[in-house]
């Protein structure tokens, strides 16, 4: 038996970064509509994910793609995946410190 099979199918989910202030971490919002039980209007909901960044290479507007993972702290149970777009008018990070 395989590990990815005895570990069983693990969700993924696709959200938008809402704070990236926190070193290795970062604030994911899922967005769903659902409608009102009584009076049927659609109304938006979101689910909030703390994501595992290991290279901190995600910022504050980014689509990204999240993975359910065993417990990495008292908050955090994802993991990033990939980055599916970058937020406009981010710039990528220079590789050496401007002197």
């Amino acid at each position: 038996m395989t590990q990815a099979a005895s570990r069983g199918q693990r969700r993924i989910a696709v959200g938008v970064v809402t704070s990236d202030k926190m070193n290795k971490t970062r604030r994911v919002e899922i967005g769903r509509l659902v409608k009102h039980a009584r009076y049927g209007k659609i109304i938006r909901r979101r689910t909030v994910c703390h994501v595992h960044d290991e290279k901190n290479e995600s910022r504050a507007g980014d689509t990204v793609e999240i993975m359910e993972s065993r417990p990495l702290s008292r908050t955090k149970h994802w993991r990033l995946i990939r980055i599916v777009t970058k937020a406009p008018g981010t710039a990528p990070l220079p590789e050496t410190p401007i002197v």
